[in-house]
């Protein structure tokens, strides 16, 4: 006897069984997304009625179609505007560390208002889902990793905050916070309040409630919000699980005996500076990231692998590929030399072809970000004001530019004439008040004017808007000096 007619029957059973999962219900008024029958869970989003799985037939990609019901047309009415402002705004956010958010309609042809969202599908599971399974196979968090999955949450959760205006997530959570098989950390998409004002119990969700900050719906959501929220999913994330002791709520008790049971200094004070009770005193995304235990000197290999990616889109494809290919596997890459022992050579052949490239897809998808420059950073100075207007049709409202509030407290530079003599090269060292140092270069001309390189270190977010002035005097000064003098000079100011 082969196949028991029970399993016979059960096979087919869930053949069927998959068959009317992956019926098609209805599809969007363009055609594109096509939604099935099969629910899926992307995290707990209050005033989502129904998520389901649906077919992105262009790209042929399976995504997520969100459905909320009003079932009072006048408060639909009412949030309208607000929710296409907000929407419209949401579909620019684009983040390698975010959910995508495709695509939204009203649908306002029944006797109930609804409105549909499509969001990138999250298949791997939530940071939540992660912890418990590493709890459960009796293992600690590793380090390196907490340090990862934070810079990568804050990297979102900065770009967000410096969007003008600000865009609060407001549902951060580490059912929220989803991880991918390479590592890579996505928070879900961010949905406008006023699909939250739908639902009454949003606010009042016992199981979540810790993760909100004491300020959370008294007055208008701001940025500080999501950072004491961040801070419960940093806790989380070190010690696993922050036990409730059987109750469905977690007690601030249980999050202090979390705290305390950390060994690592860095990380206890990290995570307890982002929970303070007074909102004003919780550092911001962008300073998070220069913490002592996150921050760090980035390595030239990733340096050089980001500015690689960033003009990518002027090199033709498989030009890595070619590259690699002509290269002598015992050349000689680079060489470190030592004065009282021999040097060290890397040779091409130390190199793999294979993990050069799972490194630079890694950077791309944003597992590796660079986290000690401000965006303006990415951005030519010979970019011309053409290329600037395309770009800014491309990328439109709200595009993130995030603005330096340290203070340079001294200044040095120093001038040389290059081989041609038109032209000299600046060298701008900056000592910032928190004590760590910016070196800028660039070709200047005598025709520069220092008001406009002043201002366009401003605009790339090199100095704060109130030392502009300050450093175009110094600036003005050294250039004045150097076109009428001696072909070097070094110039100071405290």
């Amino acid at each position: 006897m082969t196949m028991s007619e029970e399993n016979i029957s059960g096979c087919r059973g869930k053949e069927e069984e998959s068959e009317d999962e992956s019926e098609i219900l209805e599809e969007s008024p363009c055609g594109r997304w096509q939604k099935r029958k099969e629910q899926v869970s992307q995290g707990n989003v209050p005033g989502i009625e129904t998520a389901s799985l649906a077919m992105d037939t262009e790209e042929g990609v399976e995504v997520v179609w969100n459905e909320v019901q009003f079932s009072d047309k006048k408060v639909f009415k009412s949030h309208e505007d607000r929710m296409r402002e907000m929407f419209e705004s949401l579909m620019h956010v684009d983040h390698p560390n975010i959910v995508k958010f495709h695509k939204y309609w009203l649908d306002t042809r029944e006797s109930r208002a609804r409105v549909i969202f499509i969001t990138e599908y999250m298949s791997s599971g939530s940071l939540k889902q992660f912890l418990k399974k590493t709890k459960k196979n009796h293992k600690t968090m590793n380090v390196k990793a907490w340090k990862r999955w934070c810079t990568q949450i804050l990297s979102a959760l900065s770009y967000l905050h410096s969007c003008h205006p600000p865009i609060v997530h407001g549902n951060l959570t580490c059912d929220t916070i989803f991880i991918q098989h390479n590592g890579l950390i996505k928070i879900g998409s961010v949905f406008p309040e006023a699909i939250y004002g739908n639902v009454q119990h949003h606010r009042d969700d016992e199981t979540n409630q810790h993760y909100f900050a004491p300020e959370y719906g008294l007055a208008e959501d701001v940025c500080s919000i999501d950072i004491f929220a961040f801070g419960i999913c940093t806790l989380e994330m070190a010690v696993l699980e922050i036990q409730a002791n059987g109750d469905t709520v977690v007690s601030k008790e249980a999050i202090t005996n979390a705290a305390q049971s950390l060994d690592d200094p860095l990380i206890k004070e990290f995570t307890q500076s982002c929970v303070r009770m007074d909102a004003k005193k919780r550092p911001t995304a962008h300073d998070l990231l220069f913490h002592r235990v996150l921050f760090e000197v980035h390595s030239l290999k990733l340096l050089a692998a980001h500015c690689f990616i960033n003009y990518q889109y002027q090199l033709h494809d498989n030009c890595l590929e070619e590259k690699t290919r002509t290269f002598d596997p015992n050349g000689v890459m680079a060489e470190i030399k030592h004065g009282d022992r021999p040097g060290v050579e890397i040779k091409y052949s130390n190199v793999s072809p294979l993990e050069l490239d799972k490194f630079l897809e890694d950077v791309k998808n944003g597992i590796y970000p660079l986290m000690n420059f401000q965006r303006g950073l990415t951005m030519p100075r010979t970019l011309s004001i053409f290329q600037e207007r395309m770009e800014t049709v491309k990328t439109p409202s709200p595009e993130p530019q995030e603005m330096e509030t340290r203070k340079v407290v001294q200044m040095h530079c120093n001038l040389e004439f290059t081989e041609e003599g038109t032209r000299s090269h600046l060298s701008l060292l900056l000592k910032m008040d928190d004590k760590l140092q910016r070196q800028l270069n660039c070709d200047v001309l005598p025709t520069d004017s220092s008001k406009d390189l002043a201002s366009e270190l401003v605009h790339f977010a090199f100095i704060s808007e109130e030392d502009c002035d300050k450093l175009a005097g110094f600036l003005e000064d050294a250039l004045c000096k150097h076109w009428a003098g001696p072909p070097l000079e070094e110039s100071s100011l405290a």
